[in-house]
């Protein structure tokens, strides 16, 4: 049996954000075992599963991502919507737009460190869609 649905997350600044509770918020009730795929709709912000407790982490992924894919090269022809458009697309590619959690006794079954992030990559992304499919 399969579940989905879709909604929005609120538009982040830039960076890397915690937003294991906005997904479970937005979830039915979930099944006893089963598996979440969550895929995000966009091409310049991606989804991914890292430390949940330390905020210095999200702040170190911001820096090391703009240290690996910075913005103004002279090298993008993709230039039109801003410097950092094209280096968002790039940095979406290498998170990936979607993720697999799965679900145990009726809930996501996260390590004791892990959440879910929203990286958003545009410095004015705006609101994200995204769609949560639940195999059961």
């Amino acid at each position: 049996m399969v579940k989905q649905n879709s909604f929005c997350l609120p538009a982040f600044r830039r960076g890397f954000h915690l937003i294991t509770s906005l997904i479970e918020k937005e979830l039915p009730e979930l099944p006893e075992e089963g598996l979440l795929n969550l895929f995000i709709q966009h091409t310049s912000a991606g989804l991914t599963i890292n430390e949940n407790a330390d905020p210095s982490v999200r702040t170190d992924f911001e820096r090391s991502f703009n240290h690996l894919i910075p913005e103004n090269q002279s090298y993008y022809t993709h230039v039109l919507e801003g410097s950092d458009d094209m280096p968002a697309h790039l940095k979406s590619s290498v998170i990936g737009v979607s993720l697999t959690v799965p679900i145990r006794n009726k809930k996501l079954a996260l390590g004791t460190w892990q959440g879910i992030y929203l990286c958003e990559f545009r410095d004015y992304g705006g609101p994200r869609k995204l769609i949560a499919t639940i195999w059961y």
